[in-house]
């Protein structure tokens, strides 16, 4: 079952949401979600506006209520469904926020006074950034009130003070989000079924709040490529509640006096998010797929990705054995394309047909390695000997991502790049 934001609306899943290959019913998509990007936003004239800033009064927006409200409800109503026929099921909800516009209840703003919020620790352009690696943002200044600042494209930074406002409303959207996510899980422990549920927790892609100048994803920078991974495996990762005991009782974020949940173990091993389908799919006790052969466009089901199951202390299950000693499993990889070598009005998203340039990037636990090389998009083909620009990073000098040292090391040996 599908709730929500989760196999990408529109023109990225040719309008599918992948379904009825996925889902064993229709997938659900909140009536509101419509209204996202229309003139809700009540602004300091009086007048609504469709801005990149929109905490609202949700009784007073188009149906009044909020896209991921009407997710939570609706993922709550088919676990009580579940319950009651006792069946095994696959439930994925995807939630809008905190992706832009910034609409979410205004109440939120309260857990960010403004005053508090601080700027991105490193809100410059790095000087040694190619070009064509810098992201102008322009979904975001294509927002009204974006717009109304003037600034010039596409370097010239956003005003210190609307800087904050965006970093406030991001941090108070994450929190609405966090609320949400609460609820659901407040609801697995109503209904019994904490103690026989395997939860995962992640997200699509990061977001840059000023890190380099920048705005938005649409870049291999960490700050855009690093999302939360998160597991619950019951009785692995944490003791079965008692009988009457909630494991997830619901944190009301605006009660002071609340105490947090115990934090759970970290790993620090590069992981991917393509690990996910081996990894839940062994978690439930099912036959983990092959691994995909190249090409694999004929083949019924296969997968890429490791089995992450040794992180859940599992003795009786093995990890892939074809990834051991695999260079590859400790590398997490990202691409990005690019029209041009210079910012462009469709850098950020420009069509098939458009891509010039593609920036292929590989993360250890050491460093960051992209190259930016000519692409080909008739036959989905890069040409690794038309490089057009370099970045390389290292993790513990440089955790920011801010000193290209790639025209450095060209004198020496850099570090190997992996392909799949």
């Amino acid at each position: 079952m599908s709730v929500g934001k989760v196999f990408h609306p529109g023109i990225s899943s040719n309008h599918s949401d992948d379904s009825p290959y996925s889902w064993s019913i229709p997938p659900y998509h909140p009536s509101s979600e419509k209204y996202e990007n229309t003139k809700t936003c009540r602004g300091q004239d009086g007048e609504l506006h469709a801005n990149l800033v929109c905490p609202v009064d949700v009784a007073d927006v188009p149906e009044g209520t909020l896209p991921d409200k009407q997710s939570t409800e609706r993922a709550i109503y088919l676990l009580e469904k579940m319950k009651m026929s006792a069946r095994p099921f696959f439930l994925a909800v995807g939630y809008h926020k905190p992706h832009i516009p910034f609409r979410y209840p205004k109440e939120f703003q309260k857990l960010y006074p403004l005053e508090n919020i601080t700027l991105a620790p490193d809100p410059q352009v790095p000087a040694g950034l190619p070009p064509v690696a810098y992201n102008p943002w322009m979904d975001v200044r294509q927002r009204e009130d974006v717009q109304a600042l003037n600034v010039s494209v596409p370097y010239d930074p956003i005003p210190a003070d609307f800087q904050r406002k965006i970093r406030q409303s991001y941090f108070a959207s994450v929190s609405y989000l966090d609320t949400q996510v609460g609820h659901l899980l407040s609801a697995l422990d109503d209904l019994h079924l904490a103690s026989s549920t395997i939860i995962a927790f992640t997200s699509d892609h990061g977001w840059s709040l000023g890190e380099h100048g920048e705005w938005a994803k649409y870049s291999n920078f960490d700050v855009t490529t690093r999302v939360p991974l998160m597991f619950y495996v019951p009785g692995r990762t944490a003791l079965l509640p008692e009988a009457g005991e909630k494991l997830f009782p619901y944190i009301d974020p605006f009660d002071s006096i609340s105490e947090l949940m115990e934090p759970g173990r970290q790993a620090e091993e590069v992981v991917e998010l393509v690990s996910l389908f081996p990894t839940l799919a062994g978690l439930a006790g099912l036959q983990v797929p092959p691994r995909c052969p190249v090409p694999s466009f004929h083949v019924e089901l296969c997968r890429e990705g490791q089995n992450l199951l040794k992180h859940f202390q599992l003795p009786d299950l093995e990890e892939d054995s074809d990834l051991r000693g695999n260079p590859r499993k400790s590398i997490a990889y990202s691409q990005y394309p690019r029209p041009a070598d210079t910012p462009q009005w469709n850098s950020d998203k420009p069509s098939l047909k458009d891509i010039k340039i593609m920036g292929y990037s590989i993360r250890t636990v050491d460093y960051r390695y992209t190259v930016w090389v000519g692409f080909s998009p008739e036959e989905f083909l890069a040409n690794f000997s038309d490089v057009h620009a370099g970045e390389l990073y290292f993790v513990d000098s440089d955790p920011l991502q801010d000193r290209n040292v790639y025209n450095d090391s060209q004198g020496g040996e850099l570090p190997p790049l992996w392909m799949p």
